[in-house]
């Protein structure tokens, strides 16, 4: 049975899968449906955090709209992201970065590493 699960969620995975990780700033180019129309939004913000893996591995993204936090959760194979591109890479030392939330400003930002 476990190796039936397998083999289903192996056949989900997307094959061209940017490489991103936790503190990385990155624009996610997700598709919307609006009535019988479809097009693509750009969301752009830092990466907080990267959950589970395989077929069911999600990534929440953190930004400042008007001075508001906002975040938003993706299913990283899923077929509503078209692509996620990669702005700045982050120096972090933590898998998890909740505590930007209680952040504003310059004190909300990442270090850069400069490749």
């Amino acid at each position: 049975m476990n190796d039936i699960i397998k083999n289903i969620e192996a056949a989900q995975l997307k094959e061209n899968v940017t490489s991103f990780n936790v503190g990385d700033t990155v624009k996610v180019y997700a598709k919307v449906k609006e009535g019988n129309r479809e097009r693509t939004q750009i969301f752009e913000g830092t990466v907080l955090k990267r959950q589970n893996g395989g077929a069911k591995e999600t990534f929440t993204v953190r930004k400042s709209s008007n001075g508001i936090g906002v975040e938003k959760t993706w299913p990283l194979h899923s077929p509503s992201v078209e692509k996620i591109e990669v702005i700045r890479y982050g120096k972090v030392r933590r898998a998890k970065l909740t505590y930007l939330r209680n952040r504003v400003g310059k004190k909300a930002k990442v270090k850069e590493i400069v490749k």
